[in-house]
């Protein structure tokens, strides 16, 4: 008897919601590579493609590596929207003490 061949489904991998202006200061930076801007924060090219591609959120250190390589400020490089963001956060800052 032949075995049946087992469909089976590619998941994507998930967005995150961390996005980056990698690929715009890689363009500004006289076209930088990513090979080459795999080598100047020391991690694998894939690692910049899937950062690029917003497949991967770097870490915090990684990300200040990255936005110091192009010398541009971390919110220059990334940015976050958080979906579930919204007026119930308060800042302790604003109470004050009588």
């Amino acid at each position: 008897m032949k075995k049946a061949a087992k469909k089976t489904k590619q998941s994507k991998s998930k967005s995150t919601l961390v996005e980056n202006n990698i690929r715009t200061l890689r363009f500004h930076a006289n076209e930088m590579t990513q090979e080459e801007l795999a080598q100047r924060i020391g991690v694998s090219r894939q690692t910049v493609v899937a950062i690029e591609k917003a497949k991967y959120s770097p870490t915090l250190e990684l990300a200040f590596k990255i936005a110091r390589v192009f010398g541009v400020a971390l919110e220059d490089a990334f940015s976050y929207e958080d979906p579930s963001d919204d007026e119930s956060i308060t800042h302790t800052t604003d109470k004050t003490e009588n």
